[in-house]
C-alpha cells in the first residue's frame, strides 16, 4: 500500500467513525457517496482516476454499511448523468428505476466502477432519494438526498487533496406558530 492509500484509509476511517459515533443514520437507510478519486489524488475532477484509491474507499465504505446496516449508493459522473450504483435488494426495496449501462472509469469514474465491479448484486438507477450522504471531491450528491438537507460537521474537511462535505436529512417542518412539532424526529445537530 502506498504511502497516500494509507494516509487515506486512515483518514477515511475516522469520516467512518464519525458517521457511526452520529445518531443519523439508521439501519435500512439509502446512504449515497459521491467521489472523485482524482480530487483526492490532487488532480483536477474526472482526469486521474484511481482504482487504487476507489478501493480503500470502498473497503471503508463496506465498513459503514456493515456497521450501521445502511444501504450504499455510489454516485457516478456526469457521463452517466450522475446514475448510481446500489445492490438489486436496495433498488428492489425503494423501487427505484433500473437503467441500462456499467459504469468504468471514463464514463461513470473510477468510484463507481469500482463499486460496480466488487457489489455482490449490482444495479445501476436513474436517482434516489438518499437519508444522508457524503461528498468526497465536490461531486454535488444534493440531487441524491430528500429534503431537508442538513450539514453534517465531520472531524476531517479533507480526504487526500479533495474537499469533504456530508449531510442528514430530516422532516420538512410545515406549519405556522400553532404547528406542534415531534423533535425527536428531527435529529437537531
Amino acid at each position: 500500500m502506498t504511502d497516500l492509500q494509507t494516509e487515506i484509509k486512515s483518514h477515511l476511517k475516522e469520516l467512518v467513525d464519525d458517521w457511526r459515533r452520529s445518531e443519523y443514520l439508521q439501519p435500512g437507510q439509502l446512504f449515497v457517496l459521491g467521489c472523485s478519486t482524482s480530487e483526492v489524488a490532487g488532480e483536477r475532477i474526472g482526469t486521474s482516476g484511481s482504482e487504487e484509491i476507489a478501493s480503500v474507499i470502498f473497503q471503508e465504505m463496506q465498513r459503514l454499511q456493515k456497521e450501521s446496516g445502511i444501504h450504499l449508493a455510489f454516485q457516478c459522473c456526469e457521463h452517466l448523468n450522475r446514475s448510481l450504483v446500489v445492490e438489486q435488494k436496495a433498488m428492489e426495496k425503494y423501487a427505484l428505476t433500473e437503467v441500462s449501462a456499467v459504469p468504468v472509469p471514463k464514463a461513470g469514474g473510477s468510484m463507481a466502477a469500482y463499486a460496480y465491479q466488487h457489489m455482490e448484486q449490482p444495479v445501476l438507477v436513474e436517482s434516489i432519494t438518499a437519508h444522508a450522504g457524503m461528498d468526497i471531491g465536490d461531486t454535488f450528491i444534493g440531487m441524491h438526498l430528500k429534503p431537508v438537507a442538513v450539514p453534517v460537521r465531520l472531524s476531517r474537511k479533507t480526504l487526500g487533496e479533495a474537499h469533504v462535505t456530508a449531510a442528514y436529512t430530516r422532516p420538512k417542518l410545515i406549519g405556522g406558530e400553532r404547528a406542534v412539532y415531534s423533535l425527536s424526529r428531527i435529529n437537531w445537530p
